[in-house]
């Protein structure tokens, strides 16, 4: 894919980084988010953090395989996450996320991703959701970010 060669060199490190931890992983994962988008083919989008969504046992191994931190979720805001570890030690930082549910309202709503795509690079594979799954889960999340990413996705399906 010509976009993967587009990306900001950081970004690409960090791709790479993680594609060869993951590949010790045993349950789906998936790179979402900012990120996620890039993969996608939006390689001008600017990524901040690279958001990782797993399994709690995976999340774990992650997050101990890249050095990372697992930090209590105080379970406040919009998002909480049953794990929830900071990578620093890529280029761009990671952010890994184990059974992450959305705050709708006075309830919690598991954010599930049943699409999956591989992204081959130099370092291994990624994996995505699909950009109509990608949407979703922007419309879900509903912040003015994340409607704005929505809009963007929705050019690559044009």
């Amino acid at each position: 894919m010509s976009h993967i060669d587009d990306l900001p060199e950081n970004l690409a490190a960090t791709f790479d980084i993680l594609a060869s931890a993951a590949s010790e992983l045993q349950d789906p994962w998936w790179v979402f988010g900012g990120a996620g988008m890039a993969l996608s083919g939006l390689s001008e989008w600017h990524v901040p953090d690279v958001d990782v969504m797993t399994s709690p046992r995976d999340a774990r191994r992650l997050i101990e395989a890249l050095h990372g931190e697992t930090v209590e979720d105080p379970g406040e805001g919009l998002f909480r996450s049953q794990v929830f570890g900071q990578i620093l030690t890529t280029p761009v930082p990671v952010e890994v996320m184990a059974m992450m549910d959305v705050r709708a309202g006075a309830d919690w709503t598991p954010v599930i991703f049943t699409t999956r795509q591989a992204i081959e690079l130099d370092g291994g594979t990624l994996y995505i959701p699909s950009v109509a799954e990608q949407i979703e889960k922007c419309r879900l999340f509903g912040r003015p970010k994340d409607l704005q990413r929505a809009e963007r996705l929705e050019t690559l399906l044009r």
